[in-house]
């Protein structure tokens, strides 16, 4: 099994507690709090074959509603009605091409309360190419932390572990790379039949060469 289907098929990992603080982005490091807006990130969403994607409804936008620190978070609701689809926001991350490096990123996610369905799954990638479908996520309870070098990194995990803000966070070793922009990608994939809205703050992105 080569190293991408391990980041769809692999070991599951531990979600942490709260942390984390407000930035600004450069080219060595990212963080971010949504107090400015959505500024260059872009909304996306995905679901399978069966349904068109002009059917399956979705936002994401930013509120002041809940926030882990400042006064805003990114909203991300979606639709469950086909116990299907995935939304997230993506941001581009300036990198120096022919570098390997040592990416550790996390990120605050709220739930409104604890519940024993899992209604909704964490999603976070970081990688060379963005986003599309929902298979470009890893599968639940992967880790990209797990595996060493890896083509991109990520997460997948359950929400509804508790009420409110909880932590997640993934490491990536990247290979050499042959780009100058990386893309982060965080949202929630849909797991059970009832609309859910969550939140998503604090935002934070280390990168370190190898």
């Amino acid at each position: 099994m080569n190293r991408r289907n391990l980041l769809r098929t692999g070991a599951a990992i531990s979600v942490a507690g709260v942390a984390g603080c407000l930035g600004q982005s450069d080219s060595s490091d990212f963080t971010e709090g949504f107090e400015d807006g959505l500024s260059e990130w872009e909304s996306k969403a995905a679901i399978g074959p069966e349904v068109d994607l002009a059917d399956f409804e979705w936002e994401v936008d930013v509120s002041e509603t809940e926030a882990a620190e400042g006064d805003r978070s990114l909203r991300v609701w979606n639709e469950g009605d086909y116990d299907d689809g995935v939304t997230w926001g993506t941001h581009p991350i300036s990198v120096e091409s022919g570098q390997a490096y040592q990416i550790d990123a996390t990120g605050q996610f709220w739930s409104e309360s604890e519940s024993f369905n899992t209604i909704r799954h964490a999603v976070m990638r970081l990688g060379p190419e963005p986003a599309e479908v929902e298979d470009d996520f890893p599968q639940l309870g992967v880790n990209s932390t797990e595996f060493g070098e890896t083509p991109f990194g990520g997460l997948r995990e359950p929400l509804w572990l508790s009420e409110g803000w909880q932590e997640y966070s993934f490491t990536w070793t990247t290979p050499e790379l042959s780009t100058e922009t990386l893309h982060f990608a965080v949202g929630t994939a849909v797991i059970w039949e009832a609309d859910a809205t969550h939140y998503i703050d604090d935002l934070s992105v280390t990168i370190e060469p190898l």
